[in-house]
């Protein structure tokens, strides 16, 4: 079902490949016993098995840098989710992920074209599924606004987008009585309302508490603090803070340079992983299905068998270098951290495939190659 449907193929072109199924028995396991929910909690198993990996935790991150950006699906123009792309000037919606910096994508959701992606950007990290916590959120220029750099503050995450348009954003000074010599024209001459903050802090803080415990979604908050509700007090205060964290971050971007550097990453990531999801989903260019929870379903069973490669390819890559260090082959550090999982040549996408229980390989998951003990060595020293 999920290799149908998440490939493209649907139930018919897929009961031609695979030995045993016939195209209804696929259809009905999809319309009865599947849901989103159900694919997200199959999706957490294999990043939590993902995770216990030793390559990925070594070599390419802690996963607690997430990355979180969006890629255009085609959708027939006569569905009322479709949108008009401005930029791909196609009709259809936005595949919105969540990568972390170890390569595992963590979240999924498709959303309209038109939808700012900043209302989004906190979904994935406080989803239903009980997952740590980043300590730090990336995106692209769309992935910010002042009430989302203010309820990430609260929410204990440090929203660090990577930011296009420096010329529209305003930094602000705590006081007009303080001077700066060198970068006094960086600041705008407004003030922050301090006073509207304390005011309303106890109830930004209650409405961090509610997206904590689960009671609600922070989309829901950021799409009712939008621009179009500006004379709310709460939005004005959540508004007011994020241009303080904005002004920080923004200061602390122009003076680190290793800082770029990990946005910059974190956000190449999740475009490597765009392209990574559409070519599993080879067998069409657009998502036949007309209705929005069969659409959303569709990205959730590419996304499951996104993060089955990526777990495969991790577990094959560290059972190659392995066998490479038993040969007595030095394998450098520095090449291990520039490998990727997002490995394509090998996987074989058309021909018959058999499922069968006897052929699962049971995988040793403290399985690890010498050389990433100096790459954790490494790391330890630069945190």
């Amino acid at each position: 079902m999920t290799f149908s449907y998440g490939t493209g193929l649907g139930p018919k072109e897929g009961s031609k490949m695979l030995f045993g199924f016939s195209a209804d028995q696929i259809a009905d396991t999809d319309k009865n016993h599947s849901t989103c929910e159900k694919i997200d909690r199959a999706i957490f198993k294999v990043i939590e098995a993902y995770n216990k990996l030793h390559l990925p935790r070594a070599a390419w991150g802690t996963g607690k840098n997430i990355g979180a950006d969006g890629s255009h699906w085609n959708l027939s123009e006569h569905n009322s989710f479709s949108q008009r792309h401005i930029r791909y000037g196609q009709w259809g919606g936005i595949a919105y992920y969540h990568v972390a910096d170890n390569y595992i994508a963590i979240f999924s959701k498709f959303i309209p074209c038109g939808v700012y992606e900043a209302v989004h950007i906190l979904d994935g990290v406080f989803s239903q599924l009980k997952q740590d916590r980043p300590d730090f959120l990336h995106g692209d220029t769309h992935a910010q606004n002042s009430v989302a750099f203010g309820l990430s503050f609260l929410l204990g995450i440090k929203l660090m987008p990577r930011i296009r348009t420096w010329q529209d954003l305003k930094l602000y000074k705590a006081s007009k009585e303080y001077s700066y010599k060198h970068i006094e024209d960086l600041f705008t001459n407004d003030n922050i309302n301090w006073e509207i903050i304390q005011k309303h802090l106890p109830d930004m803080l209650q409405v961090a508490q509610s997206i904590m415990a689960g009671v609600i979604k922070p989309s829901t908050i950021l799409r009712r603090l939008g621009s179009t509700n500006q004379k709310s007090k709460l939005f004005q205060a959540f508004n007011m803070l994020g241009r303080v964290i904005r002004t920080i971050t923004l200061l602390e971007y122009v003076s680190d340079k290793e800082l770029r550097h990990i946005v910059q990453g974190a956000t190449s990531k999740c475009e490597q992983f765009n392209k990574f999801a559409k070519w599993l989903h080879f067998a069409q260019d657009f998502i036949k299905q007309n209705k929005r929870d069969e659409q959303q379903k569709i990205i959730k069973y590419n996304h499951l068998i996104a993060v089955l490669l990526t777990f495969h390819n991790a577990y094959s890559m560290t059972e190659a270098l392995v066998e490479m260090e038993k040969e007595g082959i030095k394998i450098p550090a520095e090449t291990i951290s520039s490998l990727s999982p997002y490995r394509t040549r090998h996987v074989r996408r058309f021909g018959e495939f058999q499922v069968s229980e006897e052929a699962t390989k049971i995988l040793d998951l403290n399985l690890k190659p010498f050389v990433t003990d100096e790459l954790l060595k490494k790391a330890t020293v630069r945190n």
